[in-house]
């Protein structure tokens, strides 16, 4: 297991492993305000779409910690205030509506507020569960020892366990089927050289992070075997949203003829959404874009296009890893 990780539920309070300050800080924030939660989703204190599934899971219990009377008025605000955070990853509303299901049937109980805390627990440890089973499963997809492109972080400062996609390379480095991991740095917020580097340095996986743009130079020297990804919303047929660049990725991968594979949780699969067309993709402050790392790098006047996630189609993935299987196209995940 990892000395680390995104988030802990220890005391009634939640510690949050602030991924804004890393590589550089390690700080935590520990909290049992909901409100506190919401903010640390909004920020990218707390970031991954399993991870802020679980955190609003236990930010919604959280609500009626010290809240005896009113309980439902002061359960539907919060609930309302975590929904808002985040319009694309899945996960976040799944495990909101994983715990309003137990508040619902049983608002009127005396014990209300532990019967949420369990369900948030029972969220957290099948998180744990189904980044085991994605490793697992992971290991079908190398046939030899391999050089492994990535793209945002993906590892358990993503999720509430070791990962998913980040976690396939590390259980395949541990089975030596891993030679060399490339990082892309992921702009603009670098989740990549910040997050992604720091994980594989305390794994002790041999890595290199690189722009997004020299992506396509390394699969032109022949320096990349495989590259994998996560997602923070894959419809039924297999369209996966991710972070953006992530699509770049799969058009290079087309071309130089490389596999391309997405890692996700069936949490993240959204069986109401019928194709990647009917995701929301969420738009970030042009600051992101405007300033670095807290520096002003352009003009304030100018526009900027600022796109948090892009959506690989469905005919550009190899495979689609989850704790149950290795999905392979044609994708229908109706019955997964």
């Amino acid at each position: 297991m990892n000395k680390y990780s995104a988030i802990e539920f220890k005391d009634d309070r939640l510690i949050i492993l602030d991924q804004t300050k890393l590589p550089l800080k390690e700080e935590y924030i520990s909290t049992d305000d909901y409100e506190r939660i919401a903010v640390a989703i909004e920020r990218l204190e707390v970031r991954g779409a399993p991870a802020i599934g679980v955190a609003a899971a236990y930010g919604l219990a959280l609500s009626l910690k010290n809240n005896r009377t009113g309980c439902e008025e002061i359960f539907n605000k919060a609930f309302q205030r975590l929904f808002s955070t985040r319009p694309t990853a899945v996960n976040l509303f799944f495990g909101l509506n994983e715990i309003k299901n137990v508040f619902k049937k049983n608002k009127d109980s005396e014990n209300l507020y532990s019967l949420l805390i369990e369900k948030a627990v029972e969220l957290h440890n099948d998180d744990i569960k189904m980044c085991d089973g994605i490793a697992l499963n992971g290991l079908k997809i190398f046939t030899k020892k391999s050089r492994v492109l990535t793209h945002c972080n993906t590892g358990a400062l993503a999720t509430s366990g070791n990962g998913t996609a980040l976690n396939v390379v590390r259980h395949a480095f541990e089975n030596n089927l891993v030679e060399f991991v490339y990082a892309d740095e992921t702009r603009p917020l670098l989740q990549g050289s910040r997050l992604t580097a720091w994980e594989l340095s305390k794994l002790g996986i041999p890595f290199a992070i690189n722009t997004d743009s020299t992506a396509a130079v390394l699969m032109k020297e022949v320096k990349v075997d495989l590259v994998i990804a996560g997602s923070d919303r894959i419809a039924v047929n297999g369209d996966a949203a991710n972070k953006i660049g992530t699509y770049n990725l799969a058009v290079l991968c087309k071309h130089h003829n490389i596999p391309f594979y997405i890692a996700a949780p069936t949490t993240t699969i959204d069986k109401n959404c019928m194709s990647g067309k009917e995701i929301k993709i969420e738009l970030r402050d042009k600051k992101e874009l405007t300033h670095f790392g807290g520096t002003q790098v352009t003009s304030d006047e100018y526009d900027a296009y600022c796109p948090a996630f892009d959506v690989t189609p469905n005919e550009l993935i190899t495979a689609i890893i989850t704790e149950k299987d290795v999905h392979k196209p044609p994708y229908n995940f109706n019955n997964v």
